[in-house]
């Protein structure tokens, strides 16, 4: 008699299946014609430990393994590539033959012990991947999404590659940040900008009231779904991120080239973006990264992260008429939003891609706005501007492509 896993087995049934297998193997090598072959029991084209160890563990009375389970995968992510050393941990693991990463299959698994596989990933497709372990007994565990495949970008360096809680407070936003396979905060190799993912998300635009004022005529509701994920400035660009690329600058606020840019019109930005690989947000890209999930009439922050309609506490947030001082600030000298970015209101206006027109009545899917205009949109209010100009639905209409003014800068956009 032996003893496997504590149950007592048959030594010559053990031995007899031994014979059975080494008998079978020999018939399939005889006639490889006719496939599949009846002893590849684990179904993987050869005849190797894994069909004798289903015997052992299956047929004929032998002990039957316990059915594992995958509690934890260390590290949670990794590049793309493939090649990164996973330690899986549950129960019932040491009979695993094989372990799949998104549907394909890992190199170099070894059972540590009990409750420990280690394994290196395979190359994958950027994004969540569940992670599967197969006993030669053919019972399988799995954990949902519990490997991130990361593709870096060639464009920056990563600086955090998961979302921080403390700068993204909703699970819910860091979930679908962490789902594109994207890394969330890069700084961007040309120019120093510190960027932030956005992922794809649907969202109410438009009419969003503060307690002292209402929505605008051009402010209707309407649904919005992006379906891309963006990388977003954190801040406003600056006058020294400017003038490294551009020569000279323009701004009226000079002085502490850690202001914002201003005095750039929508076409001499043109230029910056072409020079950088980056671009300027669209007005529905630039709402929904305002937003960071609120629906209130200002972003969440610190304490808040649901958001606020009180005017009165727009100077957490924000460089408006009040607190302003009549010039253009230090940029992240305020509380930033749930996405981590900083200024989305106040300090200057900044400039989106769109040509400024009404709303479409309907849903709409990644919108761009007209195809022509006479104006470009502008959004966030500057550091003359009322709280009403501050709110996540205000669009400032008027301004042509060349207008240039000392309150009107702008944020970069970037695609991964």
């Amino acid at each position: 008699m032996c003893i496997l896993k504590n149950r007592v087995c048959s030594l010559s049934a053990i031995l007899g299946r031994l014979a059975l297998a080494a008998a079978m193997g020999v018939l399939c090598t005889l006639a490889i014609a006719n496939p599949p072959c009846p002893s590849d029991l684990d179904g993987d084209g050869e005849i190797a430990g894994g069909d004798m160890a289903i015997l052992l563990m299956d047929w004929g009375g032998m002990c039957p393994e316990d059915p594992p389970t995958v509690t934890a995968v260390s590290p949670s992510f990794g590049a793309t590539v493939g090649g990164t050393a996973l330690t899986i941990t549950g129960t019932s693991l040491s009979y695993t033959r094989q372990v799949k990463i998104g549907g394909v299959v890992a190199t170099n698994v070894a059972v540590v012990n009990e409750t420990t596989v280690t394994a290196v990933t395979p190359p994958g497709v950027a994004g969540l991947a569940t992670v599967t372990v197969t006993t030669v007994g053919g019972n399988t565990a799995t954990l949902s999404a519990a490997f991130t495949y990361y593709a870096d970008p060639i464009w920056g360096t990563v600086l955090e590659r998961s979302p921080n809680a403390t700068v993204v407070p909703d699970a819910a936003l860091r979930a679908a940040i962490t789902a594109t396979g994207k890394p969330w905060r890069v700084r961007d190799t040309g120019t120093g900008i510190e960027m932030v993912l956005v992922p794809p998300g649907t969202f109410t635009m438009g009419c969003s009231a503060s307690n002292t004022y209402g929505c605008n005529p051009n402010e209707t509701q309407h649904a919005v779904t992006l379906t891309n994920a963006f990388y977003m400035s954190r801040t406003e660009v600056t006058q020294a991120q400017w003038v490294a690329k551009m020569g000279s600058n323009p701004s009226y606020f000079t002085g502490d080239t850690s202001r914002p840019v201003e005095q750039v019109s929508w076409n001499d930005v043109q230029p910056f973006c072409a020079a950088t690989g980056m671009r300027l947000p669209t007005e529905a890209e630039w709402e929904f990264a305002y937003r960071a999930g609120t629906t209130t009439a200002f972003h969440g922050n610190v304490g808040k992260w649901s958001g606020t309609n009180d005017d009165n506490q727009l100077g957490t947030i924000g460089w408006y008429y009040s607190n302003g001082g009549n010039y253009a600030h230090a940029v992240a000298g305020k509380a930033p939003n749930g996405f981590g970015l900083y200024d989305m209101s106040g300090n200057v206006w900044e400039w989106c891609q769109d040509w400024y027109g009404a709303y479409p009545s309907g849903a709409q899917i990644n919108p761009t706005g007209p195809g022509s205009g006479f104006y470009r949109v502008t959004r966030g209010g500057s550091w003359g501007t009322y709280p009403d100009g501050c709110r996540a639905s205000y669009r400032y209409e008027g301004l042509s492509s060349g207008y240039r003014g000392n309150s009107f800068g702008f944020r970069v956009a970037r695609n991964p």
